[in-house]
């Protein structure tokens, strides 16, 4: 793209300033999210002067982000740009005639420039933070070592974190840190970790007789929430991030999984077949009943993960086949997203990835909620499943 287009831009910004609250207007209510039996519409966008690298991170990220790429003629925005040095994007609004930006992304690769991009037109667009940018953990298995990757939400980037050459699963990001809890069986028996990906540190925090897994950091990063069989039967427990302070919470005899907290740290969600077939309960994290949590008779319910906004629920039913469902996050009548398992989600609460596929053949998907688009991140060798979404 021509430099001298910018300043032009910039001029053409300021003169909009009287149209531009049609605009906002427009994002605020694309930031909306409403989950129901039907998908909603994608927003149409063009994409012109993009080649490569650039126009493939382009089109993924803004796809997953639950627009369509769309000739100029049927698109509601344009994205105008070129791929030289550095990526530069102008953002235009077509129905309303009028720019929302113009950037250049100086520094770094290509891919990082195109993601950077994308996040600004989400942003611009929909009013929500872009998740283009964000990482993901999850365990690959090859051969009989399983092993716990890192990569970026889209597959990208991606690298080895552990070397246990055994069975290492269940990652758990620390929320606003690169440092992860997992499960692994390196010493013998399964044992739960936190492993610091900057400096390679390692410690066991839990290594009771018994099972130890699934741990589960609270949104302030103080606390953990695990399952643990020191007791009897796999209950679940809640500790201070170094596995101080150990407290248990349930005492049901039947095994229990799979904890979430809730965004404010007050409650966590967890699968338990006290009832006889996996259902989803609530206990209040610091101590008290737990209490059964209405899915709207979609059971067995198990794999619960907590919107970060607060608002949602999605859990895996198991059966026959797996599917997602989400609930409202007190309970309610259960909506069918896909087919698949072990799902999470994004830090935008409309994201979620998960597994889909059996056997050998597991590979991890993005679903864009709204619209119900599903997109494969890429894929590595190897059967991967388990997906964390760093917040």
């Amino acid at each position: 793209m021509n430099r001298s287009l910018f300043p032009r831009l910039a001029v053409a910004l300021s003169l909009a300033a009287a149209t531009c609250h049609l605009a906002v207007h427009a994002a605020e209510e694309a930031g909306v999210i409403h989950i129901s039996d039907h998908a909603q519409k994608t927003i149409p966008i063009a994409l012109t002067g993009f080649s490569g690298e650039a126009a493939q991170v382009l089109r993924f990220d803004l796809e997953v982000a639950g627009f369509d790429v769309v000739p100029v003629a049927t698109a509601q925005y344009e994205l105008k740009g070129v791929a030289g040095g550095n990526v530069q994007g102008a953002l235009s609004d077509t129905a309303n005639h009028h720019t929302l930006f113009a950037r250049a992304y100086p520094g770094g690769t290509t891919r990082a420039q195109a993601h950077m991009l994308s996040d600004d037109v989400v942003k611009a667009v929909t009013g929500q933070p872009g998740i283009a940018r964000t990482r993901i953990a999850f365990k690959v298995d090859q051969g009989r070592a399983k092993e716990i990757y890192v990569a970026d939400y889209d597959g990208g980037n991606t690298f080895r974190a552990t070397e246990d050459n055994s069975i290492a699963a269940s990652p758990s990001w620390v929320p606003g840190k690169l440092r992860l809890f997992y499960t692994s069986y390196r010493g013998g028996g399964p044992a739960v970790y936190t492993h610091d990906l900057q400096s390679g540190a390692r410690t066991r925090v839990f290594g009771f007789n018994g099972l130890n897994t699934s741990a589960a950091v609270s949104p302030d990063g103080t606390r953990v929430a695990v399952i643990l069989s020191k007791s009897g039967s796999p209950d679940l427990w809640v500790a201070n991030i170094d596995g101080s302070g150990l407290r248990q919470l349930t005492k049901t005899h039947e095994p229990e999984s799979s904890p979430c907290w809730s965004p404010d740290g007050r409650t966590i969600c967890f699968a338990s077949t006290r009832d006889g077939k996996a259902a989803l309960f609530t206990v209040p994290a610091a101590g008290g009943e737990m209490h059964k949590l209405s899915t709207g008779g979609i059971i067995p319910a198990t794999e619960p993960d907590w919107s970060p906004d607060g608002k949602w629920i999605v859990f895996t039913r198991a059966g026959g086949s797996f599917d997602l469902y989400v609930i409202p996050s007190g309970g309610g009548t259960a909506e069918l997203l896909t087919t698949g398992e072990d799902p999470s989600w994004a830090p935008n609460s409309r994201t979620i990835i998960f597994t889909r596929g059996r056997d050998g053949a597991r590979r991890l998907s993005l679903l864009d909620v709204p619209t119900r688009r599903v997109k494969d991140v890429n894929r590595i060798s190897g059967s991967s499943s388990q997906p964390s979404w760093a917040r």
